[in-house]
């Protein structure tokens, strides 16, 4: 009797524990993405700067209303620009109307010259204020007076010369210039077609007069004009289902090892003799080109050209009255350039050249003189140099985000550097650990400062130059968000798979955690190489990493072998030719560690998710190591990166150039005879490994969710996965988004987050309570 006892106890247990760690869908319901952040209201200061002056104005809203807030660095004073309740008894006297003061309607404010009176807007009236007399005064009504801008005269469609007397248009895909004194137009071109158009929008149809893709030199005498030859691009098609009648939409689509790709060409045009010289830019079949002058007065004409295989930029000048092209700088950058920071500046009208390079393994500005000879190195050492925030030409400074300077601490978090363009000593600005944003005002000598980590509080802050506070400005209010119950992710660090890289992350927890229980651990992915998935800012809801965390998880991310271009070329190229496998084995080692670190994670109840190149990643994951993912949610997913775009699989995977040769017989010149000669010819070919070649791998829970119109991840990519589960007998759920492109939206976001509840609560915590659910939140009635 006592044996039977125990062996009816010991099931009722397991459904005791099971009723204990129940999903709790009503918790994750108050932080899912979407409402969880009206918790807060400002987290960030946005400067609005008087005209060229270092004073600025902004506007703040916490708990208790939207404030609007005066500041002048010089003077060291941050005041509120107005008395809230004097302001709306002001106005209210005006309107003949209720005006709520912690929310004024106040719109459209600018100030004058004399950075005293401001200007603003409410409902159709005008008004001007003294912030300092506190002077109300209404100027007159939006509807009897609205400021629109003259028209042009009829016909007179087009970019002006710079002393306007002429006017360059395009008209049926073809250049014509008018000259404004005598009305004489001058066709310059007649080999424009759709697709091959000098017009700015190379699709028109009419036969109207429209702007045409020209800048002008600052004398006048000259321009330059781009076209882009798409005429052999390969299109996709997207069915819109929810149109009146369902609509099919087509559009341009480059995808990795495509043969026919967009072609660039540069012209010079001559105003007095009506020639257009063809600037000889080709140099490598199938390079991309990039047009740009270094000054707002356009006096000198520069591009850049990069190789399809990614791996070799030029640098070059043209001459612009010969069209003449010289190549000032030449770099090869193995396996490839890294997108995110490469960055070129001209200064002083050519003088002087900033380029960005990772020729030491790490990102650096170097220094070059205008014929593209090498001066100096303008950072050094084994952090990463980003994107530039604010050059001083004249005090010749450049002012940057950084990463990894400070030994031992994450190397994501942006600082504010800036540096000497003829080298020395470079200085951090903002030495907190914390990502960084900056506002410079003009001048150059003061930034605002906002700065937060996903485990810290958002803070803003007015420095000078050198770095010094010189006022604290405006603060979140978070009370609300803590009454809830919200606590701050933790931070980890972990071993990549090869036992010696450092990897970074984050960790939420329920906030009704109970260490004595074991979760189930869910990884939140992106693999990079452009970014990763790791939280740099402050954020409420975590992308979906709060709300899901209160379901009842442990929910994880950290970065990957092959992620972030903030670390080193090493780091972010590590994934080259291996664009679906690489981030995988670092993601399966991280939680084995987390799990032998920590009691209460359950290892042997693990999921995975993530949209776009995440949604990539999770489901390889789960077909890679069935036996140690449990459950997986693929959103967007690109499965198939042979029928994504070009510049992702080309640039991390790997494009091979081939070269052939072909017999040609051709007629000689000079004694007519024919010849045989030999023409080289190139193609480019890649290969990009699959998903849908681990499809028979699957044994744990794979939700694959897609958009029907996405035009950026086609929805083929989930479907020729779902196809190949089908074939391999697989069992699987699929969620289609209807009008819902790559990001989703509305109503299908919310939908998504909570299928994505379900699915896990499911698999991994045993609780199946949302199959009786009719109702997408009937758990909210319960």
């Amino acid at each position: 009797m006592m044996i039977k006892c125990i062996l009816w106890l010991i099931p009722c247990l397991f459904v005791l524990n099971g009723l204990a760690q129940k999903a709790n869908y009503k918790e994750a319901e108050r932080f899912m993405r979407g409402k969880a952040e009206g918790l807060v209201g400002s987290t960030k200061v946005r400067p609005s700067y008087l005209k060229k002056s270092d004073k600025f104005w902004y506007s703040y809203q916490t708990g208790d209303g939207v404030r609007y807030y005066f500041v002048d660095p010089k003077a060291k004073l941050h005041r509120e620009l107005f008395d809230r309740e004097f302001m709306a008894g002001e106005i209210s006297k005006h309107t003949h109307g209720p005006v709520n003061y912690k929310k004024l309607p106040v719109s459209g404010v600018t100030f004058k010259e004399d950075e005293k009176t401001m200007k603003f807007q409410v409902d159709t009236f005008r008004f001007e204020y003294n912030i300092y007399t506190n002077r109300l005064v209404k100027i007159d009504s939006a509807r009897k007076k609205e400021d629109v801008k003259p028209s042009k005269p009829k016909g007179l469609v087009g970019t002006y010369s710079p002393d306007s007397t002429y006017i360059v248009y395009a008209k049926e895909h073809d250049l014509y210039m008018l000259s404004v004194k005598d009305s004489v137009e001058t066709r310059l071109t007649t080999d424009g077609e759709i697709k091959y158009s000098y017009a700015r929008f190379d699709t028109d149809t009419t036969k109207k007069k429209v702007d045409a893709r020209v800048t002008w030199f600052d004398n006048s005498e000259r321009f330059y004009v781009r076209r882009s030859d798409r005429r052999k691009i390969k299109t996709l098609f997207i069915v819109n289902n929810l149109s009146s009648r369902p609509q099919l939409q087509e559009y341009e689509y480059v995808m990795a090892g495509d043969q026919e790709v967009q072609q660039e060409e540069l012209f010079l045009v001559d105003t007095t003799s009506k020639k257009m010289i063809k600037v000889p830019v080709e140099k490598w079949k199938d390079q991309t080109m990039r047009a740009f002058s270094p000054d707002k007065k356009v006096t000198s004409l520069y591009f850049m050209r990069k190789k399809r295989t990614c791996d070799e930029i030029d640098i070059c000048r043209v001459d612009p009255e010969t069209g003449e092209v010289k190549v000032l700088i030449n770099e090869i950058s193995k396996p490839y350039f890294n997108n995110e920071f490469y960055n070129l500046s001209i200064l002083n009208e050519g003088k002087d050249i900033i380029w960005w390079s990772e020729r030491t393994g790490h990102g650096h500005f170097y220094l070059y003189d205008g014929e593209g000879n090498l001066k100096n190195a303008i950072t050094s050492g084994d952090w990463t140099a980003g994107k530039i925030i604010k050059i001083d030409t004249v005090g010749r400074t450049i002012y940057f985000n950084a990463y990894g300077q400070a030994k031992g601490q994450c190397p994501y978090y942006a600082r504010v550097n800036k540096a000497r363009l003829d080298g020395g000593k470079v200085e951090i600005l903002s030495p907190e650990q914390a990502t960084h944003e900056a506002y410079f005002s003009e001048s150059g000598r003061y930034f605002v400062d906002n700065y937060s980590r996903a485990d810290m509080e958002p803070r803003s802050v007015l420095r000078d130059n050198k770095g010094k506070v010189i006022l604290e400005l405006a603060s979140p209010d978070l009370t609300r968000l803590y009454e809830t119950g919200w606590k701050m992710p933790e931070a980890f660090t972990v071993k990549a798979a090869d036992g010696a890289t450092d990897l970074y992350g984050f960790m939420w927890k329920p906030f009704d955690f109970d260490s004595t229980l074991h979760y189930p651990i869910i990884s939140y992915v992106y693999p990079g190489p452009q970014t990763e998935a790791i939280p740099l800012e402050f954020s409420v809801s975590a992308v979906y990493n709060v709300a899901l965390a209160q379901v009842g998880f442990v929910v994880v991310t950290f970065g990957h072998r092959g992620g972030s271009p903030m670390r080193d070329k090493w780091y972010h190229t590590f994934g080259y030719n291996n664009l679906r496998d690489y981030p995988l084995a670092d993601d399966k080692y991280g939680i084995e560690q987390l799990a032998d670190r920590f009691n209460f994670i359950d290892k042997s109840k693990v999921g995975i998710f993530g949209h776009s190149g995440g949604g990539f990643m999770s489901t390889a994951a789960l077909c890679t190591y069935p036996d140690f993912y449990t459950a997986a949610v693929s959103s967007a997913g690109n499965h198939d990166n042979n029928i994504y775009n070009q510049w992702w699989g080309e640039t991390h995977h790997g494009v091979r150039e081939v070269k052939s040769f072909e017999k040609k017989t051709v007629k000689d010149s000079v004694t007519g005879k024919d010849t045989t000669i030999s023409v080289e010819k190139i193609k480019f070919e890649t290969k990009i490994p699959t998903n849908i070649e681990l499809a028979r791998n699957l044994k744990g829970y794979l939700m694959l969710v897609t958009g029907d119109v996405d035009n950026n991840v086609h929805p083929a990519n989930t479907l020729r996965m779902a196809d190949a589960l089908l074939r391999a007998g697989k069992n699987f759920d699929l969620v289609i988004l209807p009008g819902q492109a790559h990001g989703f939206g509305g109503i299908q976001q919310a939908f998504y987050q909570r299928k994505m509840w379900y699915h896990f609560a499911k698999h991994l915590l045993g609780d199946y309570s949302s199959e009786q659910f009719r109702e997408i939140d009937a758990f909210m009635r319960l």
